[in-house]
């Protein structure tokens, strides 16, 4: 048994409750528990030269929580299933694009900063949810912990320009609003559009769980054409 390990473990878990309860009182946003917590622990990482292996032994655990925590968010998505019903075509075009654009653009960004192979499958992989991304990435040859890191940055930055980007947009369909915070910024997204209304967090649930699942079974081979096409 690996004393670091645990404590490295729990750490992690008193870090994010005292964390919640500091954001609770001091909303910024670099105060909320994905972004705080994780910042500090890197620092002390670095400090007390902790590597990366020795601190996921004990906290793979949380990670594979992501999973059920994920398909968690099918019960508002049931609540407002009638709701939903009504605008799935509009839905459906949205996260099909979003996916689209999502792997194309990180693509590009891939080339434009010459990534090597694996590092640029597991960018194109972070356009969507942790689970669905680690998965979708050990299936096409990238990194599971790039990946990680990848969907965390894109989703802290979806969510720091949010409220600017939708401004500029004028977009005033709490669906299209909802819809891009689920399909930009996955389960940050998500929790931003449940602030902002509980309509735009069902629809962001329900565009960011069913693009990670289309991106894991369609993903593979539309990396790999986007690769041989582009």
């Amino acid at each position: 048994m690996n004393l670091i390990a645990i404590l490295c473990f729990i750490g992690t878990f008193i870090g994010y409750i005292l964390s919640k309860k500091l954001h609770t009182k001091y909303p910024y946003m670099l105060l909320a528990p994905g972004i705080f917590v994780p910042f500090i622990i890197m620092l002390l990482m670095v400090i007390f030269n902790i590597s990366y292996d020795t601190y996921m032994i004990e906290n793979k655990w949380i990670v594979w929580m992501l999973g059920p925590a994920t398909i968690a968010f099918a019960i508002p998505i049931y609540e407002y299933r009638k709701v939903i019903k009504e605008h799935v075509l509009s839905i459906s075009l949205g996260i099909v694009v979003g996916m689209i654009a999502g792997v194309i653009s990180a693509f590009y960004l891939a080339k434009l900063f010459s990534f090597d192979q694996e590092t640029t499958y597991s960018l194109m992989a972070r356009s969507i949810s942790t689970p669905f991304a680690m998965e979708l990435t050990s299936n096409i040859g990238g990194s599971v912990e790039l990946v990680i890191l990848f969907t965390m940055i894109t989703g802290i930055a979806g969510v720091a320009m949010a409220d600017m980007i939708l401004l500029a947009l004028k977009l005033n369909s709490r669906f299209a609003q909802g819809a891009a915070l689920g399909n930009s910024a996955h389960g940050f997204g998500t929790s931003k559009a449940f602030m902002r209304h509980r309509e735009e967090g069902v629809v962001a649930c329900l565009t960011m769980v069913l693009a990670g699942v289309f991106m894991v079974l369609l993903g593979p081979g539309i990396v790999h054409l986007v690769v041989n096409i582009l």
